[in-house]
């Protein structure tokens, strides 16, 4: 994937497995723009992008939204990003598709089903968008960063949420203990 003259991911071949992997490296490596070409977000500049053996290069931008809304959740940095602000938790939920809010107790909001949004905290939120995704029944989740905004608390709810995921997730992070839960670990280097 090169912007101009600067190449941001070069000489990638990746398919993903069940389990979690993880793309670690440092600021400016690549992290984000290879989840955005995953994520069908960016089109690769070079080379090839499949979903279930298809390959996305010659599809429309409207084709690759609704491939992209059907088989992959994806949970930005940054919290607000994911929510619908308007709406209430179990709102939300229920947009993304949840007819049961039990996955609230597993995410540690358990009784947020009737709260605004902005009375979340960035981490409750962050807890939310991943609750979001997966009742989305994605074939795969997106994050990235998604313990950086993050106490320790919340960044360990999440990092059980993505453990017990059922479907493959692929997480771009700085994070020690997320790179310690991968499966699978992909170091990327900046250029």
């Amino acid at each position: 994937m090169s912007y101009g003259s600067v190449r941001a991911v070069a000489d990638v071949s990746l398919s993903i497995a069940p389990g979690l992997t993880v793309l670690s490296g440092p600021s400016g490596s690549g992290k984000s723009t290879l989840l955005r070409v995953l994520s069908l977000v960016e089109r690769p500049t070079l080379g090839e992008v499949f979903v279930h053996d298809v390959p996305t290069s010659s599809m429309s931008w409207a084709e690759l939204r609704t491939l992209r809304r059907k088989e992959i959740a994806v949970v930005f940095q940054n919290p607000a990003d994911n929510l619908i602000s308007h709406l209430t938790v179990g709102e939300n939920l229920r947009a993304a598709g949840a007819d049961d809010f039990s996955l609230l107790d597993r995410l540690g909001l358990g009784g947020s089903a009737t709260w605004r949004i902005g009375a979340l905290s960035g981490g409750q939120q962050q807890r939310l968008a991943f609750g979001c995704a997966l009742a989305r029944g994605a074939s795969v989740v997106v994050a990235d960063e998604p313990t950086s905004q993050l106490d320790v608390r919340s960044a360990d709810l999440v990092l059980e949420t993505l453990e017990s995921l059922p479907v493959p997730a692929v997480v771009a992070s700085h994070d020690p203990r997320l790179v310690s839960l991968a499966d699978l670990c992909i170091p990327l280097a900046a250029s």
